[in-house]
């Protein structure tokens, strides 16, 4: 069984799927869509669910440090109900704080480029969050 995780904004999602075990968590891609103009990136999205026979599906959903949630974690919670609906698979929302901070600190270390950060960053903060979410089930 295969989980795909999600790191949606306003104009990318960052895409990464588990291994079958459900160990480990893989960068994919990033899927450009265009939240305002209602283009969410939903024909990729399918290719990828089959083409990773993917039974479920992680969001990460941005919280306020505060544990409250604000516009860009509303988005994230409609995108869910929208994956959901369309493809009638599982969907869990998943706490993502300082995930898209510790992946720019990872590029930052490695001496990547801010070019190449800003074309990697949501790929490698779908890694984090899947990640996160495969290692509190075990």
């Amino acid at each position: 069984m295969r989980i795909l995780g999600l790191d949606v904004g306003s104009k990318t999602v960052g895409v990464a799927v588990s291994d079958e075990l459900g160990w480990t968590a893989q960068g994919v891609e990033t899927i450009p869509i265009n939240e305002a103009a209602g283009e969410f990136g939903f024909d990729r999205l399918d290719k990828l669910l089959k083409e990773y026979t993917v039974e479920k599906v992680v969001i990460g959903l941005p919280k306020n440090m505060n544990g409250t949630i604000g516009p860009r974690g509303e988005a994230s919670k409609l995108y869910a109900k929208k994956i959901e609906k369309k493809f009638g698979i599982p969907v869990i929302l998943w706490d993502e704080r300082l995930t898209t901070m510790a992946a720019e600190r990872v590029l930052l270390e490695a001496d990547v480029s801010r070019k190449k950060r800003k074309k990697v960053i949501d790929k490698m903060a779908a890694h984090f969050i899947l990640q996160s979410f495969l290692d509190s089930q075990k």
